[in-house]
């Protein structure tokens, strides 16, 4: 009798994982498979006194950054994970800044994300402060033209607006907006 509602139980699930493997996402995208995408973003970062950049001017260490970014997400339904590398060009005390770092959030609206993400960062500085690499932790969110009412204008091309704030090692903040294409 056990083995026959085992059976029964595995019989009834079976197609509600098939249907499972043909959802959709609510931007129209397969809710599981690969989606590419490539960036450019602009911001500030500001470090602490209390970095280990130090403060050899008697100041802080920041900069402008202007940062290409490129990445993969993998949607899993409703949720997604990822990875992302950036290369970015820093003003002021920031010479260079790369990196490497993982995603994990969920999808909102119809085409939108809201992500948090961890990897490590490579900094380069300049003026006299030194070259250093640590953790980067942060949070972000992607929001599609068709949540912001522009739908008809980008159509299915995949642009997303992204804001950002990240911190490296807890010693410093990260602002950063852009724009997204995936595809």
């Amino acid at each position: 009798m056990k083995k026959c509602l085992l059976v029964l139980a595995l019989t009834a699930a079976l197609p509600s994982v098939a249907s499972a493997q043909e959802e959709t996402a609510p931007d129209g995208s397969e809710a599981f498979g690969i989606e590419p995408y490539v960036g450019v973003l602009g911001g500030y970062h500001e470090f602490s006194r209390q970095s280990e950049f130090g403060s050899p001017r008697g100041g802080r260490m920041n900069g402008g950054l202007v940062s290409g970014v490129a990445g993969v997400n993998i949607p899993l339904g409703p949720a997604f994970v990822g990875v992302e590398g950036n290369a970015t060009k820093g003003f002021g005390d920031i010479d260079w800044e790369y990196g490497v770092k993982g995603r994990i959030g969920g999808r909102a609206g119809e085409s939108g994300l809201i992500y948090a993400s961890a990897g490590y960062q490579w900094v380069n500085g300049k003026r006299a402060y030194s070259d250093e690499k640590d953790w980067i932790y942060g949070v972000g969110v992607e929001v599609g033209p068709k949540d912001i009412g522009l739908g008809g204008v980008t159509g299915s091309s995949g642009v997303r607006l992204r804001l950002s704030a990240e911190t490296y090692d807890f010693d410093s903040i990260r602002p950063m907006a852009g724009i997204i294409f995936h595809f």
